[in-house]
């Protein structure tokens, strides 16, 4: 497994956070997400033979929200 964090623009409240944390869980490949409001960034460990950190950007992106650079 591996670890990457990502800057998550966007997030508001907490219900921010859960569509973030949806989003990430149901891509296959990925364990433990961990989104923080305060820090506005996502923790993911994901099996990167499964999946990659474009997939993960690319949900992020899709459900309404900034990836920080």
């Amino acid at each position: 497994m591996a670890t990457i964090t990502m800057g998550v623009k966007g997030m508001t409240c907490g219900g921010c956070v859960a569509s973030v944390q949806r989003v990430l869980k149901q891509l296959d490949g990925v364990g433990k997400v961990d989104v923080s409001l305060q820090q506005q960034q996502a923790t993911v460990e994901y099996a990167p033979e499964r999946v990659d950190p474009t997939r993960l950007r690319s949900a992020i992106e899709g459900a309404g929200f900034e990836v920080a650079s």
